[in-house]
């Protein structure tokens, strides 16, 4: 099944390579588990301009964003919250993993990710809204 385009501005482009230069040590360690499709198949993008956004990572089948949250969101959760709902209004799921999480447990965060393709290839995201 072909995703629809997710239109993002070409303006985050430049500083969405910049920012794949500059990455924080969770954001490497979980790049490490997703890059060359090493997740069940699955391609990811990191620092992908997605809508007015660079997000994380990216990944167009399952049409999911992965955030980590580090320091720097701390004080800043409703920007988050208003961030990842307007990406979801583009038709994109948002997970989001605290920075300790993905350094101390990245074996929970796999985990959930597993979950979330599960739900996926079994026709049943619907469920995710509950489950998150």
């Amino acid at each position: 099944m072909n995703k629809p385009y997710i239109p993002y501005n070409k303006k985050l482009k430049e500083n969405s390579g910049k920012l794949r230069n500059e990455s924080t040590l969770a954001e490497v360690l979980l790049w490490n588990e997703l890059k060359a499709s090493k997740l069940r198949g699955y391609k990811f993008n990191r620092q992908k301009p997605v809508g007015n956004f660079i997000v994380d990572f990216y990944c167009k089948k399952l049409s999911l964003v992965v955030e980590i949250d580090g320091d720097s969101h701390v004080g800043n959760e409703m920007m988050d919250y208003i961030r990842s709902g307007k990406i979801e209004k583009l038709g994109v799921f948002v997970v989001r993993f605290d920075d300790h999480a993905v350094k101390q447990a990245m074996e929970t965060v796999l985990n959930k990710l597993n979950d979330f393709i599960d739900k996926f290839e079994n026709d049943t995201l619907s469920e995710f809204v509950d489950w998150q």
